[in-house]
């Protein structure tokens, strides 16, 4: 006697229960951790500076901390003008605030697919039927359809952990951003103000020379100066004046430059010239901190290591892939052929089901996805090693720079001061006709030129100390 259809699919089902069951025990998915071991081991120090012992303590991640207005600790006025601005209407600013709504509404999709998903459906259709007629009939149908996916491995589970690194990443990008904005602005109108301290300079330098041509022409008129003497003066002339020219060009390319960091039209933005007799602006003195302290508050470590962990995440989705998918459904409505009954008791339906699916052949489909999810972690932890070694440098570069920078500007000083003396007594000389005017010139020359490299280390400074401050993560605070 053969056995039934309904017991042989009771036995298969009997048969493939220690198989589901251990599906269910064995395969919840889980993100895999990666591999830190490639990970630079932090440095107890930086190696540019050494922090008083028990100054500065290791702090836990900060990269949402409130930056506050550290440009402030240069009391610019206009320079605080300048970054509000720019903080509104900044381009990348923008995309980056659109990025993080991006992902942000990418976490709310991924979490409504973990909820029952509730449709409504109506329809007409005409058909025929062989078992009751041969005539075509219309069947009107509406209803209400439900289905939940159960999440019984964990695979959107992990797929709304990784939108929410994604997130996380996105905001911390943003957070990057601002710095990022804040801190070329800053540069920018140093850059701009050096521009302006070096072009005064030269310009009076230029003006002088100009009196002393003047005066020349007229003595070599009367007699009483070579001609050699006043070509050499108006060849001096026409260098400067060269020289200034090349400055004014500089300048309004670094104010087209300002105007796009702030958003705004070059052709419509004009930001006046700095009137002190003296660059009044000076670096302030950074504290470094520790390493780890600073690997904390960068925005832009924090976005990788959450790139990092989103693209583990995904990687345990598509490794739960091969896990089957349980999906309960029901649906109710009305359905009858004739449209007039449709919304009566009488032509009520509905249903409930249990779906489960388990793939057996998909051509390699998820064989591909996993060993693409896996190369995508791959690439995100060798970019967060990137960043945390890019962040470490950046810090000993700026600390470096300003060690050297200070030793450099002391030299200046000496020169600047050694420079103007030699100027003062080279013109007494040659007003005493113990000197030749090309003495004179070679006086003013190295004057100039020693005041333009200290206008030039005094804003590299300033660019130093902006530099820090950004590879900080923006701003500190003792400990």
């Amino acid at each position: 006697m053969s056995r039934g259809p309904a017991k042989e699919n009771a036995m298969k089902l009997v048969s493939m229960t220690p198989l589901l069951a251990a599906l269910v025990l064995a395969g919840c998915a889980t993100a895999p951790a990666p591999d830190l071991s490639g990970l630079p081991a932090t440095p107890a120090a930086f190696k540019s500076t050494a922090p008083a012992e028990g100054q500065w303590a290791v702090v836990p991640p900060a990269d949402a901390a409130e930056r506050g207005t550290w440009w402030a600790v240069f009391a610019d006025p206009v320079l605080d003008e300048l970054v509000t601005r720019a903080l509104e209407r900044n381009t990348d600013l923008q995309v980056a605030a659109a990025r993080l709504q991006q992902a942000r509404a990418g976490l709310r999709e991924a979490d409504a697919r973990r909820r029952p998903q509730l449709d409504a459906s109506a329809g007409v259709s005409r058909a025929t039927d062989p078992g009751v007629t041969t005539q075509p009939v219309s069947l009107g149908t509406a209803g209400l359809n439900l289905a939940w996916e159960l999440d019984v491995f964990g695979r959107l589970g992990l797929a709304s952990q990784a939108q929410a690194l994604d997130a996380q990443a996105s905001e911390a990008l943003l957070q990057s951003t601002r710095l990022m904005v804040q801190a070329q602005v800053a540069q920018a109108y140093f850059a701009l103000r050096e521009s302006d301290a070096e072009r005064r300079l030269v310009r009076q330098t230029l003006a002088a020379y100009r009196d002393t041509l003047r005066l020349s022409e007229r003595r070599l008129a009367a007699g009483d100066l070579g001609e050699l003497d006043v070509q050499r003066l108006r060849t001096e002339v026409a260098s400067t004046e060269a020289d200034a020219l090349a400055l004014d060009r500089q300048r309004a390319l670094q104010e087209n430059a300002l105007a796009v960091l702030l958003g705004e039209a070059a052709s419509g933005f004009r930001l006046a010239e700095a009137v002190d007799a003296e660059w009044a602006l000076r670096a302030p003195v950074v504290p470094a901190g520790l390493p780890s302290a600073v690997l904390a508050r960068r925005p832009d470590v924090a976005a990788s290591q959450r790139s990092l962990m989103a693209a583990q995440a995904r990687l345990g989705v598509a490794q739960s892939a091969w896990l089957p998918d349980l999906t309960l459904t029901a649906s109710g409505g009305q359905a009858s052929t004739d449209l007039g009954d449709v919304f009566r008791w009488s032509a009520r339906a509905w249903s409930v089901g249990t779906l489960l699916s388990l793939p057996i052949f998909d051509g390699g489909r998820r064989q591909a996805q996993e060993d693409r999810a896996a190369a995508d972690a791959t690439i995100a932890l060798a970019g967060y090693r990137q960043q945390v070694l890019t962040a470490l440098r950046e810090v000993e570069d700026q600390l470096g720079s300003l060690g050297l920078l200070q030793r450099q500007a002391d030299a200046l000083a000496q020169a600047v001061q050694s420079s103007r003396r030699a100027t003062a007594l080279s013109e007494a000389r040659y007003r005493n006709g113990q000197i030749s005017q090309l003495d004179l010139l070679d006086a003013r020359r190295s004057e100039l030129r020693s005041l333009r490299q200290a206008v030039q280390v005094q804003g590299a400074q300033l660019q130093g100390a902006v530099g820090l401050i950004r590879a900080l993560g923006g701003g500190w605070s003792e400990g």
